[in-house]
C-alpha cells in the first residue's frame, strides 16, 4: 500500500503530514501528487471529501520549497481560487497544517469583512494566496495585490464556480497572471463546460478521475420520504429527534427557508443555527465554529455550504427541499461520509419533487430508499397552480374600468366588437345592465347609460346614415367622440373615466 513516504514529498511536509496523523494517501492523493510534483499540469475528478485539498496543496509546497524566489512586494508565487468563503478559509487552513515546518506563508481573502486587514496582511511576504474571485479583483483593481508573479493556479471547485456566475471573474485573472504557469483545476462534477474551461487554461493535463462523475461515496446510505409541504416541518422535527442523530445538516433552497427553519426548530425545542449568504461573515463563523466544536448538533444551510463544510463526524444530512440541480444533491450528501467513515442522507419528497428525485437518481444511478408508506404515482409530476399576478387589465372592473376584453378600439378609432359580435358603443360594459342610470351619476354618464339601452335597430340605422357616422368619428379619441354624440363638453373632469 502506498504511503506519503513513498511519494518523495520534502522532509519538512513529512513531518507535518505525520504531526497531523496522515499515513496512507487517498485514491485522488496517490494518483495527482506525483504528476504535480513533476510539474505537469492536471485536470482531477473526484468526489468531494476524497481529500483533493492535499492532493493540490502538498505538491505546490514541495516545488515552492525546492525552488526558493524573492518575489516583489505585494507579489505572491501561487494563487489559489474558491468559489465559497468558507472553502477558502477551509483550504488556507489546511495549507498552514501542511506548511507549519517551513518557512512559506500564506493568506485568504474574501468578501464580506472590512478589507484593510486583509490589505495589511498582503503588504507582508505572502507565497500562497487563497481568495474568492470578487474580493481578489476588487484588491488588484486597489494595487493592493499583484498577480504578474504567479507560479502556480489551482481551480477548486470549478464548476460550482461556474454556478455562481464567477466565469467573467475568471476570464480576467487569466489575462492579469503569467501565461507561463502550472495549472490545475479541481472538481467533483466534470460536465462540458468545465472541459471547456480546462482546455482554455491547461496545457497538455494529466486526467486524474479516482471515481465515476457524480458518483455518491459507498458508505453513504440514501433514503427519501415521501410527503407533503405542509408536513415537513414537523417530519424533520421528528427526524432529528432520534437519539442516533449526533450531527446533522439541513439542506433548503433558499436563505429565507433556511432562516424559517430554524425558527420551526426551535419552537419545536431543537437548538439550531443557520449559515447563507444573507449572513454576516461574523455569523456565519460562530455557527460554523459552534456546529464544528460540538456546542450546535443541528446546523441549517443553502448550498453555499455544500463545499465549504468540512467537519469531521457529521452523521446526517437531510435534504428538506430536493434540489432542482442534480449535481447539487451530490455536494450535499458528501457532507457525511468522508474520510471514510459511513453516514445517513435523507431526503424529504413532496409530489411537486417527484421530477428532481428521477433526476438524482438517473445522476447517481442510485435508488433511494423509502422510508415508510410509498404513495401512488402515476409517473405524471404535479403542476403548479397558475398565479395571478394581477396584470393590467386582469380581474372584474373596478371605479367604472372596462374590462381587458371586448372594449377597446381598433386601429382606425372604430369600436371594438362587442356583446352578439356587435359593434360595441364607446362606454359598453360587460357586466349587467341597469334597468335606470343612479340619479348621483355625472350628466356625461348618463349620456352612456342611455347609449347603452339603446336598441340595436335604433344604433343600426340606413347605410348612408351609418357611413356619415363613422366617417365622422373617424380619427376622435374616445372623449373627443362623446362630445361630438352628446353635444356636451366637459367641465372640470368630473366625467373622468378610471385609468
Amino acid at each position: 500500500m502506498t504511503k506519503f513516504t513513498d511519494l518523495g514529498l520534502a522532509e519538512p511536509l513529512l513531518k507535518a503530514l505525520a504531526a497531523e496523523g496522515y499515513e496512507t494517501p487517498t485514491p485522488i492523493q496517490a494518483q495527482a501528487i506525483p504528476s504535480i510534483r513533476d510539474g505537469r499540469d492536471l485536470l482531477g475528478a473526484a468526489q468531494t471529501g476524497t481529500g483533493k485539498t492535499a492532493a493540490f496543496s502538498l505538491p505546490m509546497l514541495h516545488r515552492l520549497l525546492n525552488q526558493p524566489r524573492c518575489t516583489q512586494p505585494r507579489s505572491v508565487r501561487a494563487l489559489i481560487l474558491s468559489p465559497t468563503r468558507e472553502l477558502a478559509a477551509q483550504i488556507e487552513a489546511s495549507i498552514r497544517a501542511y506548511g507549519q515546518f517551513t518557512s512559506l506563508k500564506s493568506t485568504v481573502i474574501f468578501g464580506g469583512v472590512p478589507v484593510g486587514k486583509q490589505i495589511r496582511a498582503l503588504g507582508q511576504h505572502v507565497d500562497i494566496l487563497v481568495a474568492t474571485p470578487g474580493r481578489l479583483l476588487d484588491l488588484v483593481d486597489q494595487r493592493a495585490v499583484s498577480l504578474r508573479e504567479i507560479e502556480f493556479l489551482v481551480l477548486d471547485e470549478a464548476d460550482q464556480m461556474l454556478d455562481l456566475g464567477f466565469i467573467h471573474a475568471l476570464r480576467k485573472i487569466a489575462t492579469l497572471i503569467p501565461q507561463k504557469r502550472q495549472t490545475l483545476l479541481f472538481s467533483a462534477t466534470m460536465p462540458k463546460a468545465i472541459r471547456e474551461i480546462a482546455s482554455a487554461y491547461l496545457t497538455d493535463p494529466i486526467e486524474v478521475a479516482v471515481t465515476p462523475v457524480a458518483t455518491t461515496a459507498e458508505k453513504i446510505d440514501q433514503r427519501v420520504i415521501f410527503t407533503e409541504p405542509g408536513q415537513k416541518p414537523a417530519l424533520l422535527a421528528k427526524t432529528l429527534g432520534v437519539p442516533e442523530m449526533e450531527r446533522a445538516i439541513v439542506f433548503t433552497r433558499t436563505k429565507h427557508g433556511a432562516d424559517k427553519v430554524v425558527r420551526q426548530l426551535e419552537q419545536a425545542g431543537i437548538k439550531s443555527a443557520a449559515i447563507h449568504g444573507n449572513k454576516s461573515q461574523g455569523q456565519r463563523e460562530r455557527a460554523l465554529g459552534a456546529f464544528r466544536d460540538g456546542e450546535l448538533r443541528i446546523l441549517v444551510a443553502t448550498d453555499i455550504a455544500a463545499r465549504g463544510i468540512d467537519v469531521d463526524g457529521i452523521s446526517h444530512v437531510v435534504n428538506f427541499d430536493l434540489p432542482n440541480v442534480p449535481e447539487t444533491y451530490v455536494h450535499r450528501i458528501g457532507r457525511t461520509a468522508r474520510a471514510g467513515a459511513s453516514g445517513l442522507a435523507v431526503a424529504f419528497c413532496t409530489p411537486e419533487e417527484r421530477g428532481d428525485l428521477a433526476a438524482i437518481e438517473k445522476l447517481t444511478k442510485v435508488a433511494l430508499t423509502p422510508i415508510g408508506e410509498v404513495p401512488y404515482w402515476d409517473g405524471r409530476i404535479p403542476k403548479k397552480p397558475p398565479q395571478n399576478r394581477g396584470g393590467r387589465g386582469q380581474g372584474r372592473p373596478q371605479n367604472g374600468q372596462q374590462p381587458a376584453q371586448g372594449q377597446r378600439r381598433d386601429g382606425r378609432g372604430a369600436p371594438a366588437q362587442g356583446r352578439n359580435g356587435q359593434r360595441a358603443e364607446p362606454g359598453d360594459r360587460q357586466e349587467p345592465r341597469r334597468e335606470q342610470p343612479r340619479q348621483n351619476q355625472p350628466r356625461q354618464q348618463h349620456a352612456r347609460a342611455e347609449q347603452r339601452h339603446e336598441r340595436p335597430a335604433q344604433r343600426h340605422e340606413a347605410g348612408g346614415a351609418r357611413k356619415d357616422a363613422v366617417s365622422g368619428k373617424e380619427g376622435l379619441g374616445g372623449v373627443a367622440f362623446l362630445q361630438q354624440r352628446t353635444g356636451q363638453r366637459r367641465t372640470g373632469g368630473g366625467g373622468r373615466r378610471a385609468n
